[in-house]
């Protein structure tokens, strides 16, 4: 599920679907990326409101430090949209389950 956007929608209705982002890419560095370009395409079509951006994204196996940046202006866009960021790890498939 690496980057789920949706509109969030009074309680007791279904979250309304917005985009789909980086398909079968887990690596959050990567989705960072996706995402932010997908908020400057957006700029002018985007209505601000409630949304959650929820980026699934898997740890590295090579991971020694270090990764992904969200730089201010990413945020500063987020915001003026009202868009929330989840980050939701998941288990890499070469890891035991407890």
């Amino acid at each position: 599920m690496p980057i789920n956007i949706y509109r969030v929608t009074p309680e007791g209705q279904k979250n309304e679907p917005v985009a789909w982002l980086c398909d079968d890419n887990w690596r959050l560095s990567d989705q960072s990326e996706a995402l932010e370009a997908w908020l400057i395409a957006q700029q002018a079509t985007l209505k601000p409101d409630k949304y959650i951006a929820d980026i699934g994204f898997k740890p590295r196996k090579d991971a020694l430090g270090g990764g992904a940046a969200i730089r201010p202006e990413m945020l500063r866009t987020m915001a003026d949209f009202g868009m929330s960021l989840f980050l939701s790890e998941y288990q890499s498939d070469d890891e035991e389950t407890v």
